[in-house]
């Protein structure tokens, strides 16, 4: 199925008129008919609002309740309730791989883009070790989560043309109310929660909250390496013709890197982990001089930093709205973990003596037949800010509304890295460097050394218009065009010795563009359909891997041009969404390993997402997501016909559960199985990752008034599925495992 086909039949039913979504509507649910109306801001300028029913587009809410039962262990772990999205959250609390809609990609979330109240909390999707979703902890300060995959996202906000997850913060009500929450765990997790609300004074409220918590890990390191905490203060002010908000989110939070570990190596299974007591401490050689640094692994990856922000919304009578939404987000966002090099082997292969090693501390002898491997010791080192603004008016001309916005935003990201500092280590949980090694000894360890310092802003100015005309009481039309300007500076020193050679000036100009058209059946049914046009612009690292192709006029500009079709129910006990799709993305680039060549390729998908929710008075309600797609290579130099690395054709999650008694007390047991199709590992196709079943389970009781005990887990049969093979080295036999069986228990008080 090729796009062009596909949207050349959509565009036959859709004429161009100016149109937006987003008639006026107030940030919340609202209560029609004994039916609660879901009002959604994705997609919308400056967050002014549309009902679900009326959108042009698939929308995705979770609320708190669902967060509750899908008990994610990170933010990414939400993300896979989310139809089209294809999560990799094995590597711990940060850094996930997120994929959306057979987009290509070999890692991290190129076209994912993460909101807190309608902002993004950092403009630039992916840079190399940091994505998005790192950034952002989820705690019982949240209200709800939106995810919108495509639609008008390409025009809106930071013009991303993937998926735009959007989290709500809760609000004070003139009703003071809080919350208090322990959760431990079957490894030994201590976290407690609290949450607070109320008003201040007239039309002023507040909610502030967080977390502290410590763990060893999932995967058990033997010291704490899970540990943070975060604290939420929320501020609204409601005024006679609209409200002012304000909040800030200050987040300390890290835990251990999981890598890939071997396959065929007895003992190695999903609960392992390399890092341990006798190698989170490491020397490093950097730099021409071989300069020493003292680290420590067990840093792992985190952030450390604020996300903060607001907004101002204003209606007047003559019809005309204005809408302004700010973010500052600025800290540290560090990873440090020990990334595998190649196959594992025995000692006696790579021994001097052909025979014998010692442990480097604890001067343990290890014979020829241990397993070992080289690991390298990778410190990155990431300082970044950003600010954004975006500033909206719109106006009700009759049939046509109107919006006009002005989006700005400046981001910075100061970078030391220092990748390899291989060396054979003892292939078991807390296995130690040997010496007896030759390489191990070389202060550039026994593979690459691949070095940086660097700095880096960029600044995007981009000016949106969208409208919408209501033809009839049933048919609407909408379109919008987004006009952006992006500038980057950019300066690398490779090897650390001072010389600053590679360095960019760019500046590029595009033009992004989408239709839609909404028919209602009748109220509670509709179908749409929507063609779009957007771009991903490049950042710092785009730059640095493909600085050849800079050099030589190219724009790095990825092209993704989408079409989709869908049908919606919306009933007092129903939500189904049922969206075709397919795209096409140009000028991809994919980097096996930081310093080596990009890959430039175009990529085609398409394929259909179901979105499904039954709620009966009974008690009884489930949720179905399922995704089934097809992805095809069409231009590479080497892959041209294959398949897109690490997206499975169709996966599936259904989330049942029951409300009942039980002995004069309220309880609720829900449990969600997952599958996954086989995958491809790499671009040649030549590594097959085998799909897989997953099984988690849960019970909540609410003995009294106020009180809930809640019981989790998370993989009950303690599937050992594997979520990528080794990025850096297909054909190396390593992979991640899902997470193991964990077993989670709560207790709260809610007031």
């Amino acid at each position: 199925m090729k796009i062009n086909l596909a949207m050349s039949s959509i565009a036959c039913a859709v004429l161009f008129a100016l149109g937006n979504h987003t008639a006026q509507a107030e940030e919340a649910n609202q209560t029609t008919n004994n039916k609660v109306e879901r009002i959604v801001v994705s997609g919308t300028p400056a967050g002014m609002g549309v009902r679900k029913i009326d959108a042009s587009y698939a929308v995705t809410n979770i609320d708190e309740e669902q967060i509750i039962k899908l008990s994610p262990k990170s933010t990414a772990d939400l993300f896979k309730a989310v139809p089209g999205v294809w999560v990799e959250s094995s590597g711990g609390e940060s850094g996930a791989n997120v994929f959306v809609r057979g987009f290509p990609g070999g890692g991290d979330a190129p076209f994912l883009t993460l909101s807190m109240e309608g902002s993004p909390i950092y403009p630039a999707p992916t840079l190399s070790f940091l994505e998005n979703s790192s950034l952002f902890r989820i705690d019982e300060t949240i209200e709800t989560m939106e995810a919108l995959r495509g639609g008008p996202n390409p025009v809106v906000s930071n013009g991303q043309p993937g998926l735009t997850t959007n989290f709500r913060l809760k609000r004070g009500s003139e009703d003071s109310k809080g919350l208090f929450k322990y959760t431990t765990s079957d490894y030994d997790l201590q976290r407690v929660d609290a949450v607070i609300s109320g008003e201040i004074a007239d039309d002023l409220y507040f909610m502030m909250g967080g977390y502290v918590k410590s763990s060893p890990g999932i995967r058990d390191a033997g010291f704490t390496s899970e540990k943070g905490n975060q604290f939420t203060i929320n501020i609204t002010k409601v005024l006679d013709n609209g409200e002012i908000n304000f909040y800030t989110r200050q987040t300390d939070d890290h835990g251990a890197w999981y890598l890939p570990t071997p396959l065929n190596v007895e003992g190695i299974d999903a609960k392992y982990t390399q890092l341990g007591t006798l190698n989170r401490k490491a020397t490093i050689f950097t730099g021409p001089n071989n300069e020493a640094h003292q680290i420590d692994m067990g840093d792992g990856r985190g952030w450390e930093g604020h996300v903060s922000g607001g907004s101002i919304k204003l209606e007047f009578a003559n019809g005309w709205a204005f809408s302004d939404r700010f973010n500052i987000t600025k800290g540290d966002a560090n990873t440090l973990g020990l990334v595998p090099a190649g196959s594992a082997t025995t000692l006696g292969a790579v021994a001097d003596n052909s025979s014998t090693a010692i442990g480097a501390v604890t001067g343990t002898v290890y014979t020829a037949n241990t397993p070992v491997q080289q690991l390298g010791r990778w410190v990155v080192l990431k300082e970044i800010s950003s600010f954004t603004n975006d500033l909206a008016f719109s106006k009700q001309f009759g049939d046509l509304s109107t919006a006009f916005g002005y989006y700005s935003a400046t981001t910075s990201a100061n970078d030391w890295w220092s990748l390899g500092n291989t060396a054979y280590h003892v292939l078991e949980a807390s296995g130690e460097m040997l010496n007896g090694i030759a390489c191990n000894q070389n202060p550039a360890g026994c593979d690459f050394n691949y070095d940086i310092n660097s700095s880096g802003d960029a600044r995007t100015n981009a000016f949106y218009a969208t409208a919408q005309y209501k033809f009839t009481q049933l048919l609407t039309f909408d379109a919008g065009l987004r006009n952006e300007s992006h500038e980057v500076e950019y300066s690398v020193d490779e090897d650390l010795d001072g010389i600053f050679n590679k360095t960019v000036q760019y500046d590029e100009n595009k033009t992004s563009w989408t239709i839609g058209i909404n028919y209602s059946l009748d109220d509670d049914m509709g179908v749409f359909a929507r063609i779009n046009r957007g771009y991903k612009m490049p950042y710092f690292d785009d730059f640095r891997d493909n600085y050849g192709a800079y050099q030589a006029g190219e724009k790095l500009i990825k092209e993704v041009t989408q079409a989709e079709v869908g049908y919606k129910l919306m009933t007092k006990s129903t939500d189904f969404f049922a969206t075709l799709f397919t795209n096409e993305v140009k000028g991809d680039t994919f980097v096996r390993r930081p310093g080596e060549p990009a890959e430039i390729l175009t990529n085609q998908a398409y394929g259909v997402e179901l979105d499904y929710s039954y709620n009966h008075e009974s008690g009884f309600s489930v949720n179905l997501n399922s995704t089934f797609q097809s992805t095809e290579i069409t231009q590479s130099p080497a892959n041209k016909g294959n398949e897109a690395q690490r997206q499975p054709k169709w996966q599936m999650r259904v989330t049942p559960s029951y409300d009942f008694e039980l002995d004069g007390m309220y309880a609720t047991i829900y449990g969600t199985i997952s599958a996954v199709d086989d995958r491809f590992g790499n671009n040649e196709n030549t590594v097959v990752l085998d799909g897989y079943e997953k099984i988690d389970l849960g019970l909540i009781l609410e003995p009294m008034e106020g009180i809930k005990l809640q019981l989790a887990i998370d993989n009950l049969s303690n599937e050992q599925g594997i979520t990528e093979g080794d990025p850096r080295n297909a054909d190396a036999p390593n992979g991640r495992y899902i997470m193991p069986r964990t077993t989670r228990f709560s207790v709260s008080y809610e007031f």
